[in-house]
């Protein structure tokens, strides 16, 4: 649970660089001709249906204190009928005594749930059967794969032999029997890895993008208890640079951005951007810590906010949100 504890500290924070969400516009109406009421958010994402385009991003696994979030925050999606996101599933493959840590299915039987492992691990011996075990065994409708390599090398002992990892999906990926998402951590995805992502056969992309949480300074906070490596820290592509970019070379490609989304405002930019769906992750975490009506406030003024957007921006319905690919986007702090 260090890195939960990590991950609230301001210093986990990128310091210096944004999503670039802010510099993105989003239309205001005086007459919006439309009802605040009546404004839709329901889409479809990976062949499910939400009520709104969130996913409770990836968080935890592994020790009791995760089991209460995870259950905390399957409770609130499946109230608010929003997608999640498990955190990585290896702890569960390699100790298998900790599988209930994941399991959520019982307290929410109707949500989008995917599950996760690293990349790295597929570099290491993983295969199809341990992809299949991490679905099937939490009742999953699709796992994403994520890629870490700045968080691998800021971690003692981390994974990072990644040579040939790219031919090792292109031979798992395609032989899955569900849906695959490939996303960083919160470092940015390249529209190169994208494209690679694509012609493997990844269903859809979480760019998750820089500018909310480094994950290379909460490694650093748990090792040292201070970033030692400030500047590399910093390294990412800002969220919303990695959207514009991959939408404008995959055109076609379901997204998912996460990174930084803090607020509606946020989510409806990303929209704009070109994403399906937005993930929220760190917001999340001391609500869920405190119970699944907490966890389930904050969704629900987020969402609400969401709304409001739309409704001031004149869409009726979320999938009226169009990507403008074209804006000039600003992503370091002054």
């Amino acid at each position: 649970m260090h890195h939960l504890q990590a991950c609230l500290e301001p210093h986990s924070q990128y310091q210096t660089v944004t999503t670039g969400l802010d510099s993105v516009p989003w239309p205001y109406s005086a007459l919006p001709e439309v009802d605040l009421a009546a404004v839709q958010l329901r889409t479809t994402f990976l062949g499910r249906r939400l009520a709104a385009p969130v996913l409770i991003g990836a968080m935890t696994g592994g020790a009791e204190r995760a089991r209460i979030i995870n259950r905390n925050l399957a409770t609130a999606a499946q109230r608010l009928g929003i997608g999640m996101m498990l955190g990585s599933q290896r702890v569960m493959l390699e100790r298998p005594e900790v599988t209930e840590t994941f399991r959520v299915r019982d307290v929410a039987p109707d949500i989008l749930l995917v599950g996760n492992l690293g990349a790295a691990q597929f570099g290491l011996g993983y295969g199809a059967a341990e992809a299949l075990r991490a679905v099937q065994q939490v009742g999953a409708d699709a796992l994403a794969i994520h890629a870490n390599p700045l968080q691998e090398a800021m971690q003692a002992g981390g994974d990072t032999r990644w040579r040939g990892l790219l031919e090792r999906l292109s031979d798992v990926v395609p032989a899955l029997p569900f849906p695959t998402i490939l996303k960083e951590v919160g470092h940015g995805l390249d529209v190169g890895t994208a494209r690679a992502a694509a012609d493997i056969g990844f269903t859809a992309l979480d760019v998750a993008g820089a500018g909310g949480t480094s994950w290379a300074r909460v490694e650093q906070l748990v090792r040292y208890g201070t970033v030692r490596s400030p500047a590399l820290c910093e390294l990412g592509i800002p969220t919303a640079r990695a959207l514009r970019d991959v939408r404008g070379a995959l055109p076609g490609m379901p997204l998912v951005a996460s990174g930084g989304i803090r607020t509606g405002l946020d989510a409806a930019r990303a929209l704009a951007l070109g994403a399906q769906v937005v993930a929220v992750a760190r917001p999340l975490l001391e609500p869920a810590l405190e119970g699944p009506e907490a966890a389930e406030a904050w969704l629900a003024d987020f969402i609400h906010d969401l709304r409001i957007a739309l409704f001031v921006g004149g869409y009726d319905r979320v999938d009226e949100v169009r990507p403008a690919l074209d804006w000039p986007l600003a992503t370091a702090r002054g």
